[in-house]
């Protein structure tokens, strides 16, 4: 069949698909020439909404039609009716991240165009470039990832495939789609389900939360949107938005403009300027709301609240009265799962009347769209653990490491266990499917009872560096692909020992939901470190965001505190800290000499750069340190204070003592510590401390710190 013919025919297809509110993927596997002529063929009868996706820009395609795939999170609030996705050229690869963005945009009757050699997944591609840690080369890694995806592929009944014989395959449409979404009255809504949220947001109450949960595409940031503009039509003075990147708030803020037409967008601010007042929406970056005291009135509103850290979301519900929270059941922004478990029992201890709101109906595109079911497959946006596990008791569970050969080809196996990855952890992206997969120095093990995942533990190899690439390092000179744990600690710690040693970096330990509170994560951890030990590592390590009870975890298995990020990230709201335990005698004075820098830096940093730290987790860090007995004249400072009315900032030597060496022989982390540690070593300021204490001002303040430090000095002594 000619290109001509093929296109043609492809056309009638697309016809069909466009009367059913469908969308549909083209396979196209040709050499890099062959490849592109046929997708320019399908390009020149579809010029408008058509999107080039590609490390460079063809000839034929105008530089505004052309996207390099690092960009793909850019068009997310974009719609479009072509997407040609370039892996077939040279520099190019199959980027998970970008074709699972970019994959919501197209609208029904569009058509995603996929661009692969033939014989796909034999050997990496060049986007695994950014998977290929030094020292290993891309060439060199395995393709199981892009094996997987073809083998999909192949079984897909609903893909239509160009073959490199020049064969065009259309799969069988099913029967016209009757899908009715629901009568909507709303003009401004596209669903009933959308027009239905509209209405629960606008009856949006103090303390009555609203959680609005939806897979893509289903017009949940534009319901948003449009309730913001009824909120000002109404006299809503100003209204706040935040989300994990502002690219995520760009439809909210388009539906905003498109019913609000009097408003006066600036970037992510809409003004409405009346005769007598103001009134705006404006998008705060989720770092810079801790900067916004919320008040009796303040209204916000959290966009993909999956991908932030529930600890920022309970600090918002107890801030702002009313609040509502969007979150994605399934996507790569973060998991709906996650969300539900770590964040909801939160919402319902502290408002046990919050309400719920789900929008199931497609905005885009019509229920059973292929398209959206087979883009779930290849990138299991839609993994979940294993909703039953078997009653404990019975078998002890057992200890499996896996051969990634064996799951890449298990996907119902990869599928529970990508989904207890994700349900752990609240930023996981299709990439990381290709990292678990295909890393270079990745090793998976798993606690399993009945052939059920109990909990799964990832490790990547780091380190070993000759000495003369750790000076430079070291220096600054040389930042090697890769090993994060060993180049923070030579970086922020000038340890040139842990980039020549060798390292093990956890980077996932996760727990079903239903085997938690068992010893099942300590007891995979346990392991790790036993086998650590065995492989001779000098160093066990992780990254994680600090919270407290993550590091009561990581604490009561051994690892100690070695590095903390000065600033917290703004998608997060948490500074990363870094945990290390030995594994050798080599490791052993690493880790101690680590661990002593750290604690020495430690009062430092709290006084300055780490002064709005979470007083939880410097109690928690300080914990981990050593203090020396207190000396006569300590004591006499302490008796002045507690006994006396000695002014408390001119013994502030002796009182930091008194804390330090009273959390290190195991004084309880209570109200009292963070309280002293707050002030002693933070600087809180007296009307900080009064207002989280519930006291009315620097006298009872200075009361509470005297009582505290009295009960503190009978501990230490």
């Amino acid at each position: 069949m000619s290109d001509a013919s093929a296109v043609q025919t492809l056309q009638g297809w697309r016809e069909r698909l466009a009367k059913q509110r469908w969308r549909g993927l083209l396979w196209v596997t040709a050499g890099p020439e062959a490849g592109l002529a046929r997708a320019l063929a399908i390009w020149h009868q579809m010029p408008e909404r058509a999107l080039w996706v590609a490390p460079q820009r063809p000839a034929e395609v105008d530089e505004s039609a052309w996207l390099p795939t690092g960009k793909a999170r850019t068009r997310l609030g974009g719609e479009q009716a072509l997407i040609v996705f370039d892996a077939v050229s040279a520099e190019a690869g199959f980027d998970p991240d970008a074709f699972g963005a970019l994959s919501g945009t197209l609208i029904a009757g569009g058509l995603l165009v996929l661009l692969t050699p033939p014989g796909w997944g034999a050997h990496p591609d060049a986007d695994y470039r950014r998977l290929a840690d030094h020292p290993h080369r891309p060439a060199h890694l395995s393709s199981r990832y892009l094996q997987r995806l073809a083998r999909l592929l192949e079984d897909a009944p609903d893909v239509a495939g160009w073959r490199a014989s020049g064969e065009l395959v259309l799969p069988t449409l099913t029967a016209p789609n009757e899908h009715a979404a629901g009568s909507c009255k709303d003009p401004a809504c596209a669903t009933l389900d959308q027009a239905r949220a509209v209405a629960r947001l606008l009856r949006l109450r103090r303390r009555r939360p609203l959680v609005i949960s939806a897979d893509r595409g289903r017009g949940k940031s534009a319901a948003l949107g449009i309730a913001c503009a009824r909120w000002l039509a109404s006299g809503e003075r100003e209204i706040l938005v935040t989300a994990p990147r502002p690219a995520a708030v760009e439809t909210l803020f388009e539906h905003l403009q498109r019913n609000c037409p009097d408003g006066r967008r600036h970037g992510l601010e809409v003004i409405l300027q009346g005769s007598d007042h103001t009134q705006r929406v404006r998008f705060v970056a989720p770092d810079a709301l801790a900067e916004q005291g919320g008040g009796a009135g303040s209204l916000l509103l959290v966009d993909e609240a999956a991908a932030i850290p529930s600890a920022l979301l309970a600090d918002w519900l107890a801030r702002f009265p009313r609040i509502a929270f969007a979150t994605t059941v399934h996507g790569y922004e973060g998991s709906g799962r996650g969300f539900a478990l770590r964040f909801l029992p939160h919402l319902q201890r502290r408002t046990p009347d919050w309400r719920s709101c789900t929008l199931a109906a497609p905005v885009r595109w019509a229920d059973g769209d292929p398209l959206e079911a087979l883009t779930r497959r290849l990138l299991l946006l839609d993994a979940e653990p294993r909703a039953a596990l078997p009653a404990p008791g019975g078998e002890p569970p057992v200890l499996r490491r896996w051969k990634r050969s064996l799951l890449a080809v298990d996907e119902a196996r990869l599928s529970e266990m990508f989904g207890l990855l994700v349900q752990a952890h609240y930023r996981t992206q299709p990439s990381d499917l290709r990292r678990l997969l295909d890393g270079p120095g990745v090793s998976i093990t798993t606690l399993e009872r009945h052939s059920s995942t109990l909990a799964v533990s990832l490790c990547c190899e780091e380190g070993s560096f000759s000495s003369e690439l750790a000076e430079r390092v070291a220096r600054g000179e040389r930042r090697p692909r890769g090993h994060l744990l060993a180049q923070s600690l030579a970086a922020h710690a000038g340890s040139r020992h842990a980039l020549t040693s060798r390292v093990r970096r956890i980077m996932r330990i996760a727990v079903h939901a239903d085997a938690r509170r068992q010893g099942h994560g300590q007891r995979l951890l346990a392991a790790e470190v036993e086998r650590a030990h065995r492989d001779g590592i000098d160093l066990l390590g992780a990254s994680f965001g600090a919270d407290p009870e993550l590091m009561a975890f990581w604490h009561a298995a051994g690892f100690r505190a070695v590095r903390l990020g000065l600033s917290h990230e703004t998608s997060t709201g948490e500074h990363a800290l870094m945990v290390a335990l030995p594994a050798s005698e080599s490791g052993r004075a690493l880790c101690a000499s680590l661990a002593e820098r750290f604690q020495r830096l430690l009062p430092t940093l709290l006084a300055f750069e780490l002064n709005g730290l979470a007083p939880a987790v410097a109690v928690a860090l300080l914990a981990e340190g050593q203090a020396p007995p207190l000396s006569a004249e300590q004591c006499r400072d302490l008796d002045d204070v507690t006994l006396g009315r000695r002014e408390l900032a001119l013994v502030r030597p002796a009182l930091q003592q008194l804390v330090r060496r009273g959390l290190a022989g195991g004084a309880p982390h209570d109200s009292d510590a963070w309280l002293l540690v707050a002030w002693l070593f933070q600087a809180r300021s007296s009307a900080w401390l009064a207002e989280r204490l519930g006291l009315a001002g620097r006298r009872e303040v200075q009361a509470r710190l005297r009582e505290a430090l009295t009960r503190w000095r009978d501990w230490a002594r």
